[in-house]
C-alpha cells in the first residue's frame, strides 16, 4: 500500500521562521504578510492551525461575574416574595 501523503521537510528557513513565530504572534503583526509563508505550505498550515487554536482559547476565558447592582436587584426581589415556609 502506497502512502500518497507528502512529507514536508523542515528547511533552515522554516526553522528560522518557527523560532520567530512566538514573537510574531505576540506582536500581533499580520502573519500572512510574512514572505516565508507565501512559499512554504508547511509553515503556512502551522500558522493557520495556531491562529485557530488561539481563537478557540479565547472562548475559554472565564465569564465575568455580574455587577454588584445585579446581585442587589436579585436580593431585593427575593425579599419582596412571600415566605414559602408559611
Amino acid at each position: 500500500m502506497s502512502d500518497d501523503r507528502k512529507t514536508h521537510e523542515i528547511t533552515p528557513d522554516c526553522a528560522a521562521f518557527q523560532d520567530r513565530l512566538a514573537s510574531l504572534f505576540e506582536s500581533e503583526e499580520d502573519l500572512d504578510a510574512q514572505p516565508h509563508l507565501k512559499t512554504c505550505e508547511n509553515c503556512s498550515a502551522l500558522v493557520q492551525d495556531l491562529k485557530y487554536i488561539a481563537q478557540q482559547a479565547k472562548l475559554l476565558l472565564p465569564i465575568h461575574d455580574p455587577s454588584p447592582e445585579v446581585w442587589e436587584n436579585i436580593k431585593s426581589e427575593i425579599k419582596k416574595e412571600p415566605s414559602r415556609a408559611e
